[in-house]
This record gives C-alpha cells, sequence and structure tokens, in this order.
C-alpha cells in the first residue's frame, strides 16, 4: 500500500470526544463566549486561531468564515477511531484542526477501508483496520501512518503497488481482491524497524489460511460492518452487566477468578483474561478506553463539558469492546509463512520498485469544496 498520510493533529482536545452531544456543548459553550474570552477557550495554535478562515473539509458543508464571528449551530459531527480499538466523534470542521490531511477526507466514503500502523512497540498488533477516518495515532500517542485502501472514492484504483494483484493471482492460481491484500497484511503483518513488514507467500495453503485469519480479523476490526453481523460470542459467553454501572466510575479492575470487570461497585462478566490483558501498541485497550471516559478535565476548559452520568450508551460499546477484544484474541494463529515471495520475483514481473505516482494522492473532484470566506477552492 505504497501511498501512506501521516496522522491527523487536531491541536486541542476539545474537538474529539466520546460522545456527540458533549461536542454539540462545547461548540455552544465556545459561541457563548466573546473577544478574548472565545480565543482562551479555543486554544489557539500557530495554525488556527478564531480569526484565521481556511476552506471546508472535502464532503463537508462546515462554514468557511472566521470563528470569531461564527453564529451557526455545531457541524454535526462524525464517527472515528482514536488510537486502535477506541471510536470516538469529532466536529469536521477545517478551522478547528490543525492538520486535518484533506487528501483523506477526498476519498472516505462507504466502500473506503483504512489500514493503521501502530508502530514498532511490543505487544499487540502492529497493524489495525478501519472504515471509519482514522486520527492516525497508537494508543501510546505514537505517530503511525494512514493508508487507505483505495486512491479514489467509489472502490476504485486500489492503493496496492501496480500490478500486485495481477501477479498474486497469477503465482497462487486463485482470484486475489484488494480485500484480500489488506487482510492478509492484518494476518501476518509485524512491526519493523521502519513500519510494517508484510510478507508474501507464494503458496496457495500459506495464502488460504491467512485470509482466514485476516478476513476474521478484518470483520472484527470493522465490527461487522460489512458482513451486517455484529461480533458475537457464543451463548453462555457473552458479557452481560449483573451489577449496574455507577453514575460517575471512577477505577477499572479485574477480578481473574470469576472472570468479571468490575466498574467501582458495577460488575461485567464473562470477559475473558484474554480481553482484559489485549494490549495495542503496548498499552492495555481496555483501560484506556475507561480512562478516556472517565479522566479529570480543567475545569472551565471545554474539555470538562461531558456528560454527567455514565450513558447507556458507554456501557454498550464496553460489551461490543470486550466481545471484539475476546474474539481477537481467539482467531485463527498467523499462519507461518514457509514459502514467501522473493523481492526479485516482484522487480522481475514489473511490480518493484513501486512508481513515484503511486505514492503520491490521486487528483480527484467528487467533491464540492468552498475555500476560505466562500470563495471558490482551486485544487
Amino acid at each position: 500500500m505504497p501511498w501512506g498520510v501521516a496522522p491527523l493533529r487536531l491541536g486541542r482536545p476539545w474537538i474529539m470526544a466520546p460522545d456527540p452531544d458533549s461536542l454539540r456543548a462545547r461548540w455552544a459553550r465556545l459561541l457563548a463566549a466573546e473577544g478574548p474570552a472565545r480565543e482562551a477557550l479555543f486554544h489557539p495554535t500557530r495554525s488556527r486561531t478564531p480569526t484565521r478562515s481556511v476552506g471546508q473539509l472535502p464532503g463537508q458543508r462546515t462554514g468557511t468564515g472566521r470563528l470569531a464571528r461564527e453564529t451557526a449551530a455545531c457541524p454535526d459531527p462524525i464517527p472515528v477511531l482514536h488510537g486502535a480499538f477506541d471510536r470516538q466523534w469529532l466536529i469536521p470542521d477545517h478551522r478547528l484542526i490543525d492538520q486535518a490531511r484533506p487528501e483523506l477526507w477526498r476519498v472516505a466514503d462507504e466502500r473506503q477501508m483504512y489500514a493503521v500502523e501502530l508502530g514498532p512497540l511490543p505487544g499487540g498488533p502492529p497493524l489495525v483496520a478501519s472504515d471509519v477516518l482514522p486520527d492516525g495515532r497508537s494508543p501510546a500517542g505514537r505517530p503511525g501512518r494512514i493508508r487507505p485502501l483505495y486512491r479514489r472514492p467509489g472502490g476504485r484504483e486500489p492503493n496496492l503497488a501496480p500490478g500486485l494483484v495481477e501477479f498474486l493471482t497469477r503465482r497462487l492460481g486463485v482470484s486475489v481482491a484488494p480485500e484480500d491484500v489488506l487482510a492478509w497484511a492484518l494476518a501476518v503483518a509485524r512491526a519493523g524497524t521502519q513500519g510494517c513488514e508484510v510478507p508474501l507467500t507464494a503458496d496457495p495453503l500459506e495464502w488460504a489460511a491467512g485470509l482466514e485469519r485476516g478476513h476474521r480479523l478484518l470483520d472484527l476490526q470493522l465490527r461487522g460492518a460489512r458482513s451486517g453481523t455484529r461480533p458475537r460470542l457464543p451463548g453462555g459467553r457473552r458479557p452481560y452487566v449483573r451489577a449496574a454501572l455507577p453514575a460517575r466510575p471512577r477505577e477499572l479492575a479485574y477480578d481473574e477468578e470469576d472472570e468479571a470487570l468490575l466498574v467501582d461497585e458495577g460488575r461485567v462478566s464473562p470477559v475473558p483474561k484474554e480481553a482484559w490483558e489485549f494490549e495495542a501498541a503496548g498499552v492495555r485497550v481496555l483501560q484506556l478506553w475507561f480512562e478516556r471516559r472517565t479522566v479529570e478535565a480543567e475545569p472551565g476548559s471545554l474539555e470538562a463539558l461531558r456528560p454527567r452520568e455514565w450513558p447507556q450508551a458507554w456501557t454498550s460499546e464496553l460489551l461490543e469492546l470486550v466481545t471484539v477484544l475476546a474474539l481477537m484474541a481467539d482467531a485463527p494463529p498467523a499462519p507461518e509463512v514457509a514459502a514467501p515471495v522473493r523481492p526479485a520475483e516482484l522487480r522481475e514481473a514489473g511490480v518493484l520498485p513501486v512508481p513515484g505516482w503511486a505514492r503520491r494522492p490521486a487528483s480527484v473532484f467528487d467533491h464540492h469544496e468552498e475555500g476560505p470566506e466562500g470563495q471558490f477552492a482551486l485544487i
């Protein structure tokens, strides 16, 4: 996947939250303030201030005037992948985001999928997939790379080395689709010194084993968005709330003997040990997910505007996350690539070296993009 994009740089944490209503409340609070008070709440940086006007993000109908005189309602928040497995919400307004990477927004649609590199830290998968826009940061906060599966909207022009799909189809004797290549990468990716390393196989049996694992991981990480079936554990192993979660939980713990997740006096079980210990980039996923929803924010800041009580939606998200992590831990093991494709074969087939144009974004004109202060955008 030669075209990769650096992670988003938000510049201010208040524009992302675990729930959309908090974002709307923060926007309303910002617009209720005037002059220096609005600027202080905004948290200006060199890239963004309330008096700076920038163009719209592709596909987003947001204002392009200066925020210092904005009066419109909050743009509809969109779901994003924060880190590896945490789905949060973002205000998709270019005036709020220091580095939004517009080239990613131009290719975002219902067909798009993204591979996100999590970096070389030990513990957990080095590569995850998403069907919503990822921020490209690992759970440890390290920058990774975002690699869209397609270079154009509508599932057109795979972001794969030119000729790779045709080479694999001939070499393996089976039909290979771009989504198969992404699934294979999820199945066998390993952390390297310069990003993820994905060995290719010349053995059809190894390929089939990798696809079984990879498509399983892909479906889980996309929460069943492609298969139409939400992840579910077998009967008797599905997590349930055994004791109601408190209105304002503060601590998360695990009872290994009873396979129970303890949320203060609240209790969720069964939760397999593998789900509790599941890591991404060396960070325990469940603990980080909980901390992001309970950590204290600076009083008076926009980040402090959040639900006063634990929403029911968060409990549902917690149960789904436990399910996803448990099923990922139970996925078939990664196949041993005993018959790897050699680089010389790829060079002989013309797949390598990858041409320079394939490493750059394609020219996409599918979206109307309004420039600063309502001007036309030239792209």
